[in-house]
């Protein structure tokens, strides 16, 4: 997140540098977990970014945008990244992308998957399955 946009993929990667607190990555380390959940709070003291307990224990993502503090579910942050695959996926094919098959980590538990699957559906999308990643790959 910059003053003025929000970037996803290279583009974020490249500004990391300059603008570490306002960087957010491995929110998927964070989908359907909780905030006390010791491998939330093992993790948090690894990244730049605050991460700060919200409704329900669900951990919320602090990040300064437009000149505003604001706040994201681990989810919304996965929905951005979805959204531009599925613009990426858009463009290449010529056509509008509605339906997803979504891989998720084979250690993801109940709760983490339908976060994943919410996530989907913030973007936008009618996910279809979540899959393993492993089971995906062959």
């Amino acid at each position: 997140f910059t003053d003025t946009e929000r970037l996803i993929g290279d583009a974020a990667k490249n500004q990391v540098a300059m603008n570490p607190i306002n960087t957010v990555f491995d929110a998927k380390r964070l989908i359907g977990r909780r905030f006390a959940d010791a491998s939330v709070q093992s993790d948090i003291k690894h990244w730049p970014f605050k991460v700060i307990p919200g409704p329900g224990d669900k951990p919320m993502i602090v990040v300064n945008y437009k000149g505003e503090e604001k706040q994201f579910a681990a989810e919304e942050i996965s929905s951005m990244v979805l959204i531009k695959m599925r613009e990426i996926a858009e463009a290449f094919l010529g056509s509008t992308v509605k339906n997803a098959v979504v891989t998720v980590p084979a250690y993801f538990n109940d709760s983490q998957r339908q976060a994943t699957k919410d996530a989907g559906v913030i973007a936008g999308l009618n996910v279809l399955r979540i899959i393993n990643e492993p089971t995906a790959a062959a």
